[in-house]
C-alpha cells in the first residue's frame, strides 16, 4: 500500500511540475498571432486582465410630456420641409405676376393674363398641393406670408377680387384653415428655427 501511495504521489508531483514548466514556457514566448496583449492589475498573488469598454449612456424612459413635445416638433418639421419649397415658388411667382401686371393698363388684358397664370400653376402644382394634409396646408399659408409679406387672403383679393377671396376664406375655414394666417416670428418661432435649418442645409448641399 505504501508503495502504491508513493507512486500516486510521484505521478501528481510530476504532473504539477510539467504544468508549471508549460505555463512558464508560454509566458516567456514572444507574442504571436494567437495572443492578445491586455492591461492587467495585480491583486495579491493574482494577475487580473483589465478591458476598457466603450462609453455608453443609460437613460430613463422619456417622460410623456417630453415625448409629446418631440412628436409635435417632428410633425411641424416635416410639414415645413414639405411646404417650404412651395412657399418660395409662390413668392417668386407673385413677384413676377405683380411686375407683369404693372405693365398692363387694360382690365381685359390683366384678366386674361391672370387666368393663364392660374392655369399654369394648377397644371404645375395642383396635384401636389391637393395631396397636402390640412395641417401642412396651415403651415404653407404661414410660410407664404413669411416669404411674400402678404397672407393668402390678401393675395387672392389683390389678384382675383374680394368676392373670390371671401369664397376661398370660407372653404379654408371649413377645412380648419385660415387664409388670413399671418406669420409672427415670436409666435412661430419653431417654424423660423426649422426654416433656418433647412436653408443652411440647402446652402451646405449647394457648396458641396
Amino acid at each position: 500500500m505504501h508503495c502504491r501511495h508513493r507512486l500516486i504521489l510521484s505521478a501528481i508531483l510530476l504532473t504539477g511540475i510539467s504544468l508549471c514548466r508549460q505555463e512558464a514556457s508560454a509566458q516567456s514566448q514572444p507574442h504571436g498571432v494567437d495572443t492578445v496583449a491586455l492591461h492587467a492589475v495585480v491583486v495579491g498573488h493574482d494577475t487580473i486582465p483589465v478591458i476598457t469598454l466603450a462609453i455608453f449612456d443609460v437613460v430613463d424612459k422619456m417622460p410623456k410630456a417630453l415625448r409629446k413635445e418631440k412628436e409635435r416638433y417632428n410633425r411641424l418639421r416635416n410639414a415645413v420641409y414639405v411646404t417650404y419649397p412651395y412657399a418660395r415658388t409662390a413668392a417668386r411667382l407673385l413677384k413676377d405676376v405683380n411686375s407683369r401686371l404693372a405693365t398692363m393698363s387694360s382690365k381685359k388684358e390683366r384678366k386674361a393674363f391672370l387666368a393663364s397664370k392660374e392655369k399654369e400653376m394648377k397644371e404645375q402644382f395642383g396635384d401636389k398641393l391637393q395631396n397636402l394634409s390640412v395641417y401642412q396646408g396651415k403651415v404653407l399659408m404661414k410660410l407664404i406670408d413669411r416669404e411674400t409679406g402678404q397672407n393668402c387672403y390678401e393675395i387672392i383679393k389683390e389678384l382675383k377680387g374680394g368676392f373670390n377671396a371671401r369664397v376661398w376664406q370660407t372653404v379654408a375655414f371649413f377645412f380648419g384653415g385660415n387664409l388670413k394666417s399671418d406669420y409672427d416670428k415670436q409666435e412661430d418661432h419653431d417654424i423660423e428655427v426649422i426654416v433656418q435649418e433647412l436653408e443652411m442645409y440647402q446652402r451646405y448641399r449647394a457648396f458641396n
